[in-house]
């Protein structure tokens, strides 16, 4: 809940940099395992799924209250 309201505060453009740089991060978790190597922390993958669709959902909500 932390982290969904510290999404909710930041503006759009904010918003979309942050989606960018997790969606960076988890581009380098997937080719780690992909080659092989052993993860330095093997949720990292789920929590940043997590946190680029929470940011995907308060962008629509952003969205729908502009129209």
């Amino acid at each position: 809940m932390k982290i969904t309201k510290e999404f909710r505060g930041l503006a759009r453009e904010e918003l979309s940099s942050r989606m960018m740089e997790l969606k960076r991060e988890l581009l380098k978790l997937n080719v780690e395992v992909a080659s092989g190597a052993n993860t330095s922390s093997p949720g990292k993958i789920r929590q940043v799924k997590k946190n680029i669709a929470r940011i995907l959902t308060i962008l629509n909500e952003k969205s729908k209250e502009a129209k």
